[in-house]
C-alpha cells in the first residue's frame, strides 16, 4: 500500500512540476520580450527557455520514481 501512495505522490508531483514549468517559462518569455523592447536588454527572449532545464530534471526524476514505485506495487500483489 505504501508503494501505491508513493506512486501517486510522484505522479502528481511530475504533473504539477510540468504545469509550473509552463507558467514560469511563459512569464519569463513575456518579461524578456518586454525588456528587450522597452528596457534595452540585449539577450534574446529565447533565453527564457533555459528555465526548462531544472524543471525537466525534476520531472524526469519524479517520473522515474513513480515508475519504480508502480513496479514495486504491481510485483507485491
Amino acid at each position: 500500500m505504501k508503494n501505491q501512495h508513493l506512486f501517486y505522490l510522484f505522479s502528481a508531483l511530475a504533473i504539477l512540476l510540468s504545469n509550473i514549468m509552463c507558467a514560469a517559462v511563459a512569464y519569463n518569455y513575456c518579461n524578456m520580450q518586454w525588456s528587450i523592447r522597452y528596457a534595452g536588454y540585449s539577450a534574446p527572449a529565447s533565453m527564457a527557455f533555459l528555465y526548462i532545464i531544472p524543471y525537466a530534471i525534476g520531472i524526469v526524476i519524479c517520473s522515474v520514481l513513480a515508475g519504480y514505485f508502480h513496479k514495486r506495487h504491481r510485483n507485491s500483489l
